[in-house]
């Protein structure tokens, strides 16, 4: 199955493919009852696409804490307000639970910057561009792995907007859900073609927490 496997996409490839976007039912965790909600449904849930925002740094030495954290499940993606709610006990159940797969893209960056705002020991955690990367996939991030293994193209939009902003704008909505749940639709894909072990997704998961 490897050897047949497109391991690289061109830019003009890339935009010759149909735009897609989540379409599904989106819900910002603001409060308990939203909280309860989300919690249930996540863990019922066997495998979440999971991603993180953080509001840009233009200055040398800026930083910022995550300000976003996405998870998507089969019925629904789900947006935590970091800045806005203590929801470190929440999301550290999530990350920690061995019996949820959590599937992103560059996920060693996104857990070393949570442990900047909750302590946590996650487990099941998996790569997906490394995962890509062991099959020797070239271009392993998130945009250019929908467009080779999904065949559609995640537009860029608002990438480098202000994440910790009050309210958050419909166009930034719809692209953190996006990329959490283009991230679960990869990880089902790698899984029906043999690119992750789905029975033991640990080596992933310390390759994210060691990186």
């Amino acid at each position: 199955m490897a050897e047949a496997l497109q391991r690289e996409i061109s830019r003009a490839q890339v935009n010759e493919l149909p735009i897609r976007r989540y379409e599904g039912e989106v819900l910002l965790v603001e409060s308990p009852e939203d909280l309860e909600r989300a919690m249930a449904d996540i863990r019922g849930e066997s495998a979440l696409g999971f991603d993180t925002e953080t509001r840009p740094a233009f200055r040398k030495g800026e930083s910022h804490l995550p300000a976003l954290a996405q998870l998507a499940t089969a019925r629904a993606v789900y947006l935590f307000r970091l800045q806005h709610q203590d929801f470190g006990g929440a999301i550290a159940e999530i990350l920690s639970s061995q019996r949820i797969v959590k599937a992103g893209v560059g996920l060693a960056h996104d857990l070393r910057e949570l442990r900047r705002l909750f302590a946590s020991q996650p487990a099941s955690v998996v790569d997906l561009g490394a995962a890509a990367k062991r099959r020797g996939v070239r271009q392993t991030g998130l945009r250019n792995l929908a467009g080779l293994f999904l065949g559609f193209r995640i537009p860029k939009g608002t990438k480098t907007s202000n994440w910790a902003a009050r309210r958050l704008s419909p166009q930034q909505i719809a692209y953190a859900a996006t990329d959490a749940w283009a991230c679960r639709e990869l990880y089902l894909e790698f899984r029906r073609l043999g690119l992750v072990d789905e029975s033991s997704p640990a080596p992933d998961a310390h390759a994210c927490q060691t990186a």
